[in-house]
């Protein structure tokens, strides 16, 4: 064969095999729910991935509820995540009827989405109350909770609001507490432990049930469906990743019963091992499972700082670009305004996990979609107080402007701007400081910041993790009023430091 010939074989190989070593080398991602039990199984379908070899590995954990953690899969930001097909069909298909993995499998397909066969555990929900109040008030079942209705109770969020949930429950046996609050997840163990509240919502295998000796009240009425684990995941991944899809079959599939997940559970809760520690463990890796201090926070610390500081600026430059014309808007055009002011406070109204989720169609998972709901919730305060700073100027400073014959231009420089710079950058620190404490909820959709220690410490019931979280972004928000206090002196002009001071 001549070297021409073989070069052009060599070539027409390469050109077939692009392609396909180009897919095959697209990471696969892997998201998880902020809470431990899906933070583990993420980080077993990780391991074995990674084992496999078939493609690189990306992470994408502690995503919030259902609907982020779906809305990133239906989006293409994560390719699979630990699911459950009682919440597939209520909470995902709306169809109560969808109960059987086929069934589930043939409505998933025309949304480009399957599910792997059950894991062999099922993490159904329960409510349960302490000990010594079952004992004291004979408490067995659920239906026993109608003949207390001056009972209180503390409901994950997520609960509250399913019609699987505490809804659906209390239609369905009804019930009548005198109170009935919501509260993350992992906090409610320490509510009814400490008897602040009387039931709470758990799951059949979480792995604190045993610690805070918890009585689990049969469901006698048979309400909640089966929670069968599965792992949802696009379409495409078993074709992309065949080998892949059929070890995460082999090794998973009818492999961890409720025993073996609530022991993985309470491994890291309350044996303090990492997810990692505990996914290794499991799969029998006995040098990754090895116990180490959980994680090294004062290394987490400054690199968070470094994200989260740059979550906080980026927002508030573009919020400052942004909002500085629109309150210069609304000052012109009083009319117009009212309604942009009316539009940008309801904006404000939007829960801000609500406000992540819809940016996940349009931005993804990640900083981006971060940084544009950041942005949005920094502009009221800036925009309402251009249009205050710039409405209240003495009039006759503004005509005798125009008697001088400044241009519209010069006159926003020269006179309006600078007499309205205390009452602007008073909205810019606003904006900036509450934007630190806003960041924190970044993580929920994987954008890093602070509040990756606090989601993970939330999850894990871990108050040091939840501090070192916590106590950087006060810190970080008291720089940034001491900052903002020196740039005023710079932006304000000299004359009027007095006047704020005054004023103050």
């Amino acid at each position: 064969m001549t070297p021409r010939r073989l070069a052009a074989l060599l070539a027409i190989a390469l050109a077939a095999l692009g392609p396909a070593a180009a897919w095959a080398a697209t990471p696969a991602r892997v998201g998880s729910k902020s809470f431990t039990e899906s933070y583990v199984v993420a980080e077993i379908v990780a391991q074995v991935a990674e084992q496999v070899g078939e493609a690189p590995m990306e992470r994408k954990l502690g995503l919030g509820g259902t609907g982020i953690a779906y809305g990133a899969l239906a989006s293409g930001e994560i390719d699979i995540y630990p699911e459950y097909t009682g919440t597939i069909s209520h909470a995902i298909l709306k169809d109560a009827s969808v109960t059987t993995v086929d069934a589930l499998r043939a409505r998933l397909r025309p949304l480009g989405l399957t599910i792997s066969d059950p894991l062999g555990f099922a993490n159904t929900y329960a409510l349960a109350v302490a000990r010594d109040t079952a004992a004291r008030l004979g408490l067995r079942t659920i239906s026993d909770l109608a003949r207390h209705p001056g009972l209180s109770a503390a409901f994950d969020a997520g609960f509250l609001e399913r019609d699987d949930g505490w809804p659906g429950l209390r239609r369905h046996y009804g019930l009548q507490l005198a109170r009935v609050i919501g509260m993350e997840h992992a906090l409610t163990y320490q509510a009814v432990a400490s008897g602040h509240v009387d039931v709470i919502d758990v799951f059949s295998t979480d792995g604190q049930l045993a610690r805070f000796d918890l009585v689990v009240l049969e469901d006698d009425r048979h309400f909640f469906p089966d929670y069968a684990a599965v792992l949802l995941a696009r379409a495409s991944l078993p074709e992309r990743l065949p080998r892949t899809w059929t070890a995460l079959q082999q090794r998973l599939a009818g492999r961890i019963d409720n025993a073996t997940m609530a022991r993985l559970n309470a491994e890291v809760e309350l044996d303090h091992r990492t997810f990692a520690q505990a996914a290794a463990a499991f799969l029998g890796d006995r040098e990754a499972a090895r116990p180490t201090r959980r994680r090294d926070l004062i290394g987490d610390v400054g690199k968070l700082t470094l994200e989260h500081l740059a979550l906080v600026a980026v927002s508030l430059v573009v919020a400052v670009a942004i909002g500085l014309p629109l309150g210069l808007l609304a000052a012109r055009h009083r009319v117009v305004g009212q309604v942009e002011l009316m539009g940008i406070g309801v904006l404000q109204t939007i829960p801000a996990l609500a406000l992540l989720a819809f940016m996940i169609p349009l931005f993804g998972i990640g900083k981006l979609p971060a940084l544009v709901a950041l942005s949005l919730y920094a502009l009221l305060p800036i925009v309402r107080n251009t249009y205050a700073g710039v409405t209240s100027l003495d009039r006759q400073l503004v005509d005798m402007a125009a008697v001088m014959r400044l241009g519209r231009w010069q006159r926003l420089a020269w006179i309006e701007l600078p007499l309205a710079s205390v009452t602007i950058m008073a909205g810019v620190k606003t904006a900036a400081v509450l934007t630190v404490g806003t960041a924190t909820l970044a993580a929920f959709i994987g954008g890093g910041g602070y509040g990756t220690l606090i989601v993970s410490g939330l999850a894990l019931n871990d108050v040091r993790m939840i501090l070192a979280g916590a106590i950087p972004a006060a810190l970080m928000a008291l720089a940034i009023h001491v900052a903002f206090e020196a740039l005023d002196r710079l932006v304000v002009p000299r004359p009027l430091h007095g006047a704020r001071g005054t004023a103050r």
